[in-house]
């Protein structure tokens, strides 16, 4: 694996080229990143990220709002909240460099057993068995074993004392490009004269995924409030959701309860003529999917005005919306 790791390594902007010693920062910020998000989707927005917080300090100093914005579109919020409790107690207790052993990592905010082994091995060398979606995938097929604890104990059967960091990213490149979900590439693999799932010709058939449950369906509802300017800009209302809570902290439209039935206009942030929009916003999160109905309204600039902030239309691109609520405005856009 490590010969071929040489041969045909990604390069990636949080890896460290050979000879390089990596970052542990842009090595444990790219882990929490690539956390149920693509790779493609990571690249542009970790180098727009280090480009703005380069260490751990800038981030542990940086105003949570604007952390909290920057990582709007990445979902999971509370990894950008977990990112920053950790720089801060990285800072005030680490002396500002991250930790180089698992116990430690792991006691710091939001870094679980992946994590912390995954900076551990690619940051410090530390020898550790580091077990992604791709790592555990690949191990599977190898062995043509089920589930995560065996899955676990047969990556530590493999893990080498030497380059273990590089071993790991070795086994993520092979299950991002050659070991795939569907169609593996098994005449490229240089592990299938090993693999016991393609020996019995059985590949798409490991890892074994336990059944899905159903997720539940909510409802609610997503309040487009304008009001247009003397000089004719157009804003709309923006609100802060509490701190604690899905989406918690991120600015987002104005919405009502999330009910097991459609709310209507219960919870309107301002009693106006609201008109309800002939189409829904739908979105999947991890333990149900929601479906909102548009309302919009407008005020007259002298109109009282509602609690919340007054964003331009024409710059709501620099918001920092979540997904859900970003998609509401692209919507409302083209009524």
């Amino acid at each position: 694996m490590l010969d071929w790791y040489d041969r045909h390594r990604r390069t990636l902007p949080w890896r460290a080229l050979p000879g390089e010693r990596p970052d542990p920062y842009r090595v444990w910020l790219s882990e929490v990143m690539l956390q149920q998000t693509t790779v493609a989707t990571v690249r542009p927005r970790f180098e727009a990220w280090v480009a703005r917080w380069p260490d751990a300090a800038s981030l542990a100093a940086a105003d949570e709002a604007e952390v909290m914005a920057a990582w709007a579109g990445l979902g999971y919020y509370a990894r950008a909240r977990n990112l920053v409790r950790a720089a801060r107690a990285i800072a005030t207790d680490h002396g500002g460099a991250l930790p180089d052993t698992e116990e430690a990592l792991r006691a710091l905010p939001g870094l679980g057993d992946y994590t912390a082994a995954a900076v551990a091995a690619i940051a410090f060398g530390r020898r550790a068995v580091v077990v992604d979606a791709n790592v555990e995938r690949v191990v599977a097929r190898l062995f043509r074993t089920a589930g995560k604890p065996a899955v676990r104990a047969a990556a530590e059967t493999v893990t080498p004392d030497r380059r273990s960091g590089d071993f790991a990213q070795a086994m993520m490149d092979l299950g991002s490009a050659i070991c795939t979900p569907r169609r593996p590439k098994c005449l490229l693999c240089p592990l299938a004269s090993d693999c016991a799932a393609h020996a019995a010709g059985e590949e798409e058939a490991y890892p074994v995924k336990p059944a899905k449950k159903p997720r539940p369906a909510r409802f609610g509802t997503i309040f487009w409030l304008e009001r247009e300017q003397a000089d004719g800009a157009r804003e709309v209302l923006l609100v802060r959701r509490p701190a604690k809570g899905l989406l918690g902290g991120m600015r987002a439209l104005p919405t009502g309860p999330w009910e097991d039935s459609q709310p209507g206009l219960s919870g309107a942030p301002v009693a106006a003529d609201w008109l309800m929009l002939n189409q829904i916003v739908a979105h999947g999160f991890t333990h149900f999917t929601l479906e909102l109905a548009l309302a919009v309204a407008r005020l007259d600039a002298h109109s009282a005005s509602a609690d919340g902030e007054w964003w331009p239309v024409d710059e709501l691109a620099g918001a920092g919306l979540p997904t859900v609520f970003a998609k509401a405005a692209t919507a409302i856009g083209r009524e």
